[in-house]
Protein backbone atom coordinates (compact mmCIF):
# COMPACT_ATOMS: atom_id res chain seq x y z
CA UNK A 1 0.00 0.00 0.00
CA UNK A 2 3.05 2.56 0.61
CA UNK A 3 3.92 2.08 -2.89
CA UNK A 4 0.34 3.00 -4.22
CA UNK A 5 0.39 6.48 -1.23
CA UNK A 6 4.03 7.09 -2.91
CA UNK A 7 2.94 7.26 -6.41
CA UNK A 8 0.02 9.83 -5.14
CA UNK A 9 2.28 11.66 -3.69
CA UNK A 10 4.42 11.86 -6.66
CA UNK A 11 1.91 12.27 -9.36
CA UNK A 12 0.45 14.84 -7.62
CA UNK A 13 4.43 16.63 -7.51
CA UNK A 14 5.05 16.39 -10.70
CA UNK A 15 0.88 18.08 -11.72
CA UNK A 16 2.72 20.69 -9.44
CA UNK A 17 5.73 21.01 -10.87
CA UNK A 18 4.06 21.00 -14.42
CA UNK A 19 1.44 23.30 -14.01
CA UNK A 20 3.10 27.00 -14.62
CA UNK A 21 3.36 25.46 -18.10
CA UNK A 22 0.36 23.12 -18.85
CA UNK A 23 -2.97 24.18 -18.94
CA UNK A 24 -5.11 21.14 -18.03
CA UNK A 25 -1.98 20.60 -15.02
CA UNK A 26 -2.51 24.36 -14.11
CA UNK A 27 -6.35 23.39 -13.47
CA UNK A 28 -6.09 19.95 -11.70
CA UNK A 29 -3.93 21.92 -9.03
CA UNK A 30 -5.87 24.84 -8.83
CA UNK A 31 -8.77 23.64 -8.78
CA UNK A 32 -7.90 21.56 -5.87
CA UNK A 33 -6.45 24.75 -3.79
CA UNK A 34 -9.18 25.73 -0.56
CA UNK A 35 -11.01 22.37 -1.42
CA UNK A 36 -12.15 21.02 1.95
CA UNK A 37 -12.38 25.12 3.17
CA UNK A 38 -15.10 25.39 0.41
CA UNK A 39 -16.84 21.99 1.13
CA UNK A 40 -17.28 22.98 4.42
CA UNK A 41 -18.57 26.13 3.33
CA UNK A 42 -21.18 24.33 1.38
CA UNK A 43 -22.09 21.74 2.46
CA UNK A 44 -24.40 21.27 5.76
CA UNK A 45 -24.24 19.05 8.14
CA UNK A 46 -27.92 17.97 8.21
CA UNK A 47 -27.84 17.21 4.29
CA UNK A 48 -28.48 13.83 3.27
CA UNK A 49 -25.90 13.62 0.93
CA UNK A 50 -25.41 11.38 -2.28
CA UNK A 51 -22.10 11.22 -3.25
CA UNK A 52 -21.35 10.20 -7.41
CA UNK A 53 -17.74 10.07 -8.63
CA UNK A 54 -17.11 10.32 -12.39
CA UNK A 55 -13.47 10.43 -13.58
CA UNK A 56 -13.99 12.75 -16.57
CA UNK A 57 -16.70 14.05 -18.88
CA UNK A 58 -17.72 10.87 -20.33
CA UNK A 59 -18.31 9.28 -16.80
CA UNK A 60 -20.08 12.14 -16.55
CA UNK A 61 -22.41 11.48 -19.04
CA UNK A 62 -22.81 8.05 -17.88
CA UNK A 63 -23.74 9.09 -14.80
CA UNK A 64 -25.87 11.97 -15.47
CA UNK A 65 -29.35 9.79 -16.20
CA UNK A 66 -28.58 8.20 -12.84
CA UNK A 67 -28.36 11.46 -10.88
CA UNK A 68 -31.26 13.23 -12.81
CA UNK A 69 -33.42 10.17 -12.27
CA UNK A 70 -32.38 10.13 -8.23
CA UNK A 71 -32.82 13.56 -8.04
CA UNK A 72 -36.33 13.14 -9.61
CA UNK A 73 -37.57 10.46 -7.45
CA UNK A 74 -36.04 11.36 -4.54
CA UNK A 75 -35.09 14.84 -3.56
CA UNK A 76 -34.81 14.10 0.35
CA UNK A 77 -31.01 13.62 -1.14
CA UNK A 78 -28.30 16.69 -2.01
CA UNK A 79 -26.56 14.98 -4.73
CA UNK A 80 -22.55 15.65 -4.56
CA UNK A 81 -20.71 15.59 -7.35
CA UNK A 82 -17.15 15.15 -8.31
CA UNK A 83 -14.61 14.68 -10.88
CA UNK A 84 -11.29 13.58 -10.76
CA UNK A 85 -10.04 15.21 -14.64
CA UNK A 86 -10.25 19.33 -15.34
CA UNK A 87 -11.76 18.07 -18.86
CA UNK A 88 -15.61 17.03 -16.92
CA UNK A 89 -15.08 19.27 -14.16
CA UNK A 90 -14.56 22.52 -16.49
CA UNK A 91 -17.55 21.85 -18.76
CA UNK A 92 -19.48 20.38 -16.20
CA UNK A 93 -19.04 22.54 -13.45
CA UNK A 94 -22.39 24.79 -13.23
CA UNK A 95 -24.73 21.64 -14.18
CA UNK A 96 -27.66 22.16 -12.46
CA UNK A 97 -28.62 18.27 -11.82
CA UNK A 98 -26.30 18.35 -8.91
CA UNK A 99 -26.29 20.40 -5.62
CA UNK A 100 -22.68 20.40 -4.25
CA UNK A 101 -20.06 19.92 -7.72
CA UNK A 102 -15.66 19.55 -6.80
CA UNK A 103 -12.97 18.37 -7.62
CA UNK A 104 -12.30 15.21 -5.73
CA UNK A 105 -9.05 15.40 -3.78
CA UNK A 106 -6.09 13.36 -4.35
CA UNK A 107 -6.58 9.50 -2.77
CA UNK A 108 -4.17 9.80 0.58
CA UNK A 109 -5.91 8.72 3.84
CA UNK A 110 -5.76 12.34 5.27
CA UNK A 111 -7.57 13.91 2.77
CA UNK A 112 -10.04 10.45 2.49
CA UNK A 113 -10.79 11.10 6.05
CA UNK A 114 -11.41 15.39 5.53
CA UNK A 115 -13.49 14.57 2.64
CA UNK A 116 -15.82 12.47 3.92
CA UNK A 117 -16.05 14.02 7.31
CA UNK A 118 -17.44 16.71 5.79
CA UNK A 119 -19.58 15.34 3.07
CA UNK A 120 -20.91 12.36 5.29
CA UNK A 121 -22.39 10.64 2.08
CA UNK A 122 -24.77 8.12 2.75
CA UNK A 123 -24.78 6.66 -0.33
CA UNK A 124 -21.47 6.92 -2.80
CA UNK A 125 -21.76 5.65 -6.15
CA UNK A 126 -18.94 5.65 -8.61
CA UNK A 127 -19.02 5.68 -12.32
CA UNK A 128 -17.24 2.92 -14.32
CA UNK A 129 -13.70 2.48 -13.27
CA UNK A 130 -12.77 4.72 -10.40
CA UNK A 131 -11.37 2.94 -7.90
CA UNK A 132 -9.26 4.61 -5.37
CA UNK A 133 -8.05 2.23 -2.29
CA UNK A 134 -8.12 4.92 0.34
CA UNK A 135 -11.51 5.97 -0.79
CA UNK A 136 -12.96 2.51 -0.83
CA UNK A 137 -11.22 1.31 2.21
CA UNK A 138 -12.35 4.31 4.04
CA UNK A 139 -15.89 4.05 2.67
CA UNK A 140 -16.04 0.44 3.92
CA UNK A 141 -14.52 1.11 7.01
CA UNK A 142 -17.80 3.50 7.52
CA UNK A 143 -19.93 1.36 6.33
CA UNK A 144 -21.69 3.57 4.02
CA UNK A 145 -23.49 2.24 0.81
CA UNK A 146 -21.48 1.78 -1.80
CA UNK A 147 -22.14 0.80 -5.61
CA UNK A 148 -20.24 0.76 -8.79
CA UNK A 149 -22.19 1.10 -12.11
CA UNK A 150 -21.58 0.76 -15.86
CA UNK A 151 -18.42 -0.87 -15.09
CA UNK A 152 -16.49 -3.52 -17.61
CA UNK A 153 -13.82 -6.07 -16.12
CA UNK A 154 -11.50 -7.72 -18.42
CA UNK A 155 -9.04 -10.55 -17.59
CA UNK A 156 -5.91 -8.85 -18.08
CA UNK A 157 -7.09 -6.24 -15.86
CA UNK A 158 -4.99 -6.04 -12.12
CA UNK A 159 -8.18 -7.16 -10.32
CA UNK A 160 -6.94 -10.75 -11.93
CA UNK A 161 -3.34 -10.30 -11.45
CA UNK A 162 -1.31 -12.30 -8.68
CA UNK A 163 -0.15 -8.43 -7.02
CA UNK A 164 -3.68 -7.11 -7.71
CA UNK A 165 -4.80 -8.59 -3.93
CA UNK A 166 -5.21 -4.68 -2.71
CA UNK A 167 -7.71 -4.55 -5.56
CA UNK A 168 -9.32 -7.94 -5.21
CA UNK A 169 -10.28 -6.20 -1.32
CA UNK A 170 -11.56 -2.88 -2.59
CA UNK A 171 -13.83 -4.83 -4.19
CA UNK A 172 -15.49 -5.81 -1.19
CA UNK A 173 -16.99 -2.31 -0.80
CA UNK A 174 -19.24 -2.33 -3.52
CA UNK A 175 -22.90 -3.69 -2.27
CA UNK A 176 -23.68 -4.13 -5.95
CA UNK A 177 -21.59 -4.05 -8.69
CA UNK A 178 -23.72 -3.10 -12.03
CA UNK A 179 -21.57 -4.15 -14.93
CA UNK A 180 -22.37 -4.12 -18.38
CA UNK A 181 -22.03 -7.60 -19.84
CA UNK A 182 -21.57 -11.41 -18.91
CA UNK A 183 -18.12 -11.59 -19.11
CA UNK A 184 -17.45 -9.10 -15.71
CA UNK A 185 -20.15 -11.14 -14.15
CA UNK A 186 -18.26 -14.56 -15.04
CA UNK A 187 -14.87 -12.74 -14.34
CA UNK A 188 -15.96 -11.70 -10.68
CA UNK A 189 -17.60 -14.81 -10.17
CA UNK A 190 -14.14 -16.45 -10.13
CA UNK A 191 -13.00 -13.91 -7.79
CA UNK A 192 -15.65 -15.01 -5.40
CA UNK A 193 -18.40 -12.18 -6.04
CA UNK A 194 -22.12 -12.88 -6.00
CA UNK A 195 -23.10 -9.52 -5.99
CA UNK A 196 -23.10 -8.71 -9.06
CA UNK A 197 -25.94 -7.72 -11.48
CA UNK A 198 -26.00 -6.98 -15.41
CA UNK A 199 -27.31 -3.91 -15.61
CA UNK A 200 -26.25 -2.74 -18.84
CA UNK A 201 -24.40 1.02 -19.64
CA UNK A 202 -26.77 3.93 -18.88
CA UNK A 203 -24.98 5.70 -21.81
CA UNK A 204 -27.77 4.31 -23.92
CA UNK A 205 -30.53 6.20 -21.63
CA UNK A 206 -28.68 9.18 -21.95
CA UNK A 207 -28.45 9.23 -25.79
CA UNK A 208 -32.01 8.72 -26.08
CA UNK A 209 -32.74 12.19 -23.97
CA UNK A 210 -30.53 13.23 -26.19
CA UNK A 211 -32.19 12.43 -29.22
CA UNK A 212 -35.55 13.15 -28.11
CA UNK A 213 -34.11 16.45 -27.00
CA UNK A 214 -32.46 17.61 -29.81
CA UNK A 215 -32.13 20.96 -31.03
CA UNK A 216 -33.19 22.41 -34.36
CA UNK A 217 -29.95 24.21 -35.63
CA UNK A 218 -31.36 26.77 -38.52
CA UNK A 219 -27.74 27.21 -39.50
CA UNK A 220 -27.31 23.15 -39.86
CA UNK A 221 -30.49 23.14 -41.71
CA UNK A 222 -30.03 25.86 -44.09
CA UNK A 223 -26.32 24.44 -44.98
CA UNK A 224 -27.91 20.79 -45.58
CA UNK A 225 -30.33 22.14 -47.72
CA UNK A 226 -32.17 19.21 -50.00
CA UNK A 227 -28.77 17.26 -49.92
CA UNK A 228 -27.32 14.12 -47.71
CA UNK A 229 -25.41 15.15 -45.15
CA UNK A 230 -22.24 13.35 -43.80
CA UNK A 231 -21.61 14.10 -40.19
CA UNK A 232 -18.13 13.47 -38.92
CA UNK A 233 -17.78 13.93 -35.04
CA UNK A 234 -14.72 14.42 -33.31
CA UNK A 235 -12.42 13.99 -35.27
CA UNK A 236 -8.17 14.14 -35.39
CA UNK A 237 -5.77 14.44 -37.53
CA UNK A 238 -5.54 11.12 -38.94
CA UNK A 239 -9.24 11.04 -39.02
CA UNK A 240 -9.48 14.03 -41.04
CA UNK A 241 -6.63 12.70 -43.81
CA UNK A 242 -9.41 10.38 -45.20
CA UNK A 243 -12.06 12.40 -44.10
CA UNK A 244 -11.05 15.37 -46.85
CA UNK A 245 -10.33 12.67 -49.34
CA UNK A 246 -13.75 11.70 -48.94
CA UNK A 247 -14.86 14.84 -49.23
CA UNK A 248 -13.31 15.28 -52.68
CA UNK A 249 -13.98 11.90 -53.99
CA UNK A 250 -18.19 12.73 -53.38
CA UNK A 251 -18.94 16.84 -54.26
CA UNK A 252 -22.72 15.62 -54.06
CA UNK A 253 -22.80 14.94 -50.45
CA UNK A 254 -22.22 17.74 -47.87
CA UNK A 255 -20.10 17.07 -45.09
CA UNK A 256 -20.02 18.53 -41.33
CA UNK A 257 -16.84 17.73 -39.68
CA UNK A 258 -16.46 18.16 -35.69
CA UNK A 259 -12.95 18.34 -34.55
CA UNK A 260 -12.13 17.17 -31.54
CA UNK A 261 -9.87 20.17 -30.42
CA UNK A 262 -10.69 23.32 -32.13
CA UNK A 263 -7.14 23.47 -33.37
CA UNK A 264 -6.60 26.39 -36.02
CA UNK A 265 -4.21 24.70 -38.04
CA UNK A 266 -6.40 21.45 -38.56
CA UNK A 267 -9.45 23.61 -38.90
CA UNK A 268 -7.60 25.59 -41.83
CA UNK A 269 -6.66 22.35 -43.47
CA UNK A 270 -10.03 21.54 -43.85
CA UNK A 271 -10.85 24.84 -45.17
CA UNK A 272 -8.43 25.16 -47.74
CA UNK A 273 -7.99 21.23 -48.84
CA UNK A 274 -11.74 20.90 -49.42
CA UNK A 275 -12.55 21.98 -52.89
CA UNK A 276 -16.22 22.11 -52.54
CA UNK A 277 -16.19 25.42 -50.59
CA UNK A 278 -16.07 24.95 -46.82
CA UNK A 279 -17.48 27.65 -43.75
CA UNK A 280 -17.18 27.28 -40.07
CA UNK A 281 -20.11 27.13 -37.87
CA UNK A 282 -19.22 30.22 -36.17
CA UNK A 283 -18.53 32.55 -38.99
CA UNK A 284 -22.15 32.02 -39.92
CA UNK A 285 -25.04 34.27 -40.22
CA UNK A 286 -28.08 34.06 -40.81
CA UNK A 287 -27.40 35.81 -44.38
CA UNK A 288 -24.83 33.77 -45.24
CA UNK A 289 -24.93 31.62 -48.49
CA UNK A 290 -24.61 28.43 -47.84
CA UNK A 291 -26.31 26.60 -50.76
CA UNK A 292 -23.14 26.64 -52.21
CA UNK A 293 -20.39 25.06 -49.85
CA UNK A 294 -20.27 21.47 -49.51
CA UNK A 295 -18.09 21.79 -46.12
CA UNK A 296 -19.38 23.12 -42.51
CA UNK A 297 -16.43 23.02 -40.03
CA UNK A 298 -18.17 22.96 -36.45
CA UNK A 299 -16.06 24.64 -34.44
CA UNK A 300 -18.00 25.11 -31.51
CA UNK A 301 -19.17 22.73 -28.70
CA UNK A 302 -22.83 21.45 -27.40
CA UNK A 303 -24.44 20.96 -30.81
CA UNK A 304 -22.49 17.73 -32.39
CA UNK A 305 -25.32 15.43 -30.79
CA UNK A 306 -27.90 17.47 -32.18
CA UNK A 307 -26.33 17.42 -35.54
CA UNK A 308 -26.08 14.23 -35.90
CA UNK A 309 -29.75 14.09 -36.24
CA UNK A 310 -29.60 15.81 -39.94
CA UNK A 311 -27.50 13.24 -40.80
CA UNK A 312 -27.81 10.12 -43.49
CA UNK A 313 -24.25 8.82 -42.66
CA UNK A 314 -21.55 9.34 -39.82
CA UNK A 315 -17.84 9.10 -38.67
CA UNK A 316 -16.21 9.49 -35.53
CA UNK A 317 -12.60 10.21 -34.41
CA UNK A 318 -10.21 8.89 -32.41
CA UNK A 319 -9.39 5.48 -34.01
CA UNK A 320 -6.13 6.29 -34.55
CA UNK A 321 -4.97 7.15 -31.42
CA UNK A 322 -6.14 6.07 -27.74
CA UNK A 323 -9.57 5.23 -28.59
CA UNK A 324 -12.81 6.20 -30.18
CA UNK A 325 -14.91 8.86 -29.07
CA UNK A 326 -18.79 8.64 -28.48
CA UNK A 327 -20.66 6.29 -30.88
CA UNK A 328 -23.91 5.78 -29.54
CA UNK A 329 -24.99 9.32 -29.86
CA UNK A 330 -24.42 8.55 -33.79
CA UNK A 331 -26.31 5.32 -33.77
CA UNK A 332 -29.01 6.55 -31.72
CA UNK A 333 -30.04 8.52 -34.85
CA UNK A 334 -29.98 5.39 -36.71
CA UNK A 335 -26.66 6.49 -38.50
CA UNK A 336 -24.68 3.86 -40.01
CA UNK A 337 -20.84 4.67 -38.68
CA UNK A 338 -17.24 4.19 -39.98
CA UNK A 339 -14.04 4.96 -37.12
CA UNK A 340 -10.32 4.15 -37.20
CA UNK A 341 -9.06 0.33 -35.66
CA UNK A 342 -8.57 1.43 -32.04
CA UNK A 343 -11.72 0.61 -30.71
CA UNK A 344 -11.75 -3.17 -29.45
CA UNK A 345 -11.79 -1.71 -26.00
CA UNK A 346 -15.36 -0.23 -26.59
CA UNK A 347 -18.22 -3.18 -26.22
CA UNK A 348 -20.97 -0.72 -28.18
CA UNK A 349 -18.25 -0.35 -31.49
CA UNK A 350 -17.23 -4.10 -31.31
CA UNK A 351 -21.03 -4.78 -30.92
CA UNK A 352 -22.02 -3.00 -33.99
CA UNK A 353 -18.84 -3.84 -35.84
CA UNK A 354 -20.34 -7.49 -35.80
CA UNK A 355 -24.10 -6.51 -36.14
CA UNK A 356 -23.09 -4.57 -39.45
CA UNK A 357 -24.29 -1.39 -38.04
CA UNK A 358 -20.55 0.05 -38.02
CA UNK A 359 -17.64 -0.34 -39.47
CA UNK A 360 -13.41 -0.06 -38.67
CA UNK A 361 -11.02 0.85 -41.44
CA UNK A 362 -7.52 1.44 -41.66
CA UNK A 363 -6.99 3.18 -45.06
CA UNK A 364 -9.21 5.12 -46.97
CA UNK A 365 -9.58 2.44 -49.47
CA UNK A 366 -11.59 0.91 -46.68
CA UNK A 367 -13.48 4.05 -45.85
CA UNK A 368 -14.61 4.77 -49.65
CA UNK A 369 -15.59 0.86 -49.97
CA UNK A 370 -17.81 1.04 -46.73
CA UNK A 371 -18.94 4.51 -48.32
CA UNK A 372 -20.13 3.21 -51.43
CA UNK A 373 -23.04 0.89 -51.03
CA UNK A 374 -23.85 2.95 -48.40
CA UNK A 375 -24.31 6.07 -51.05
CA UNK A 376 -25.64 3.89 -53.74
CA UNK A 377 -27.95 0.98 -52.41
CA UNK A 378 -30.83 1.97 -50.56
CA UNK A 379 -31.67 -1.35 -49.23
CA UNK A 380 -28.08 -1.80 -47.97
CA UNK A 381 -28.35 1.94 -46.21
CA UNK A 382 -31.93 1.07 -44.23
CA UNK A 383 -30.39 -2.01 -43.06
CA UNK A 384 -27.39 -0.67 -41.32
CA UNK A 385 -29.25 2.17 -39.90
CA UNK A 386 -31.87 0.06 -38.66
CA UNK A 387 -29.98 -2.17 -37.29
CA UNK A 388 -27.92 1.02 -35.26
CA UNK A 389 -31.26 2.10 -33.88
CA UNK A 390 -32.51 -1.28 -33.16
CA UNK A 391 -29.30 -1.68 -30.73
CA UNK A 392 -29.54 1.27 -29.52
CA UNK A 393 -33.07 0.95 -28.29
CA UNK A 394 -32.77 -2.60 -26.93
CA UNK A 395 -30.48 -1.60 -24.70
CA UNK A 396 -32.12 1.54 -22.67
CA UNK A 397 -33.21 0.72 -19.45
CA UNK A 398 -29.68 0.70 -17.10
CA UNK A 399 -30.70 3.66 -14.87
CA UNK A 400 -34.16 1.95 -13.63
CA UNK A 401 -32.22 -1.30 -13.18
CA UNK A 402 -29.38 0.77 -10.86
CA UNK A 403 -31.79 2.79 -9.49
CA UNK A 404 -34.62 0.68 -8.07
CA UNK A 405 -31.15 -1.87 -6.88
CA UNK A 406 -30.01 0.81 -4.93
CA UNK A 407 -33.66 2.35 -3.19
CA UNK A 408 -35.65 -1.20 -3.20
Amino acid sequence: MWIYNFGLIFYAWVIRLIAPKHRKAKLWYEGRKDLFRRMKAAIRPEDKILWIHVASLGEFEQGRPIIEKIRKEHPEYKILLTFFSPSGYEIRKNYQGADYIFYLPIDRPSYVRQFLDITHPEIAIFVKYEFWLNFLKELRHRKVRTFVVSAIFRRNSIFFRPYGGMWRQALETFETLFVQNEESKTLLAELGFDNVLIAGDTRFDRVAEIAQAAKKIDLVERFKGDTRLFVAGSTWGPDEDLLIRLINDNPTIKFVIAPHEMNEGRIQRLIDETRGGAVRYTACTAETPLADKQVMVLDTVGILSSVYGYATWSYIGGGFGVGIHNTLEAATFGLPIAFGPNYHKFKEACDMVTLGAARSVTTYEELRDWFAPLLNDPEALHKASQTAKDYTTRNQGATTIITKTIFQ
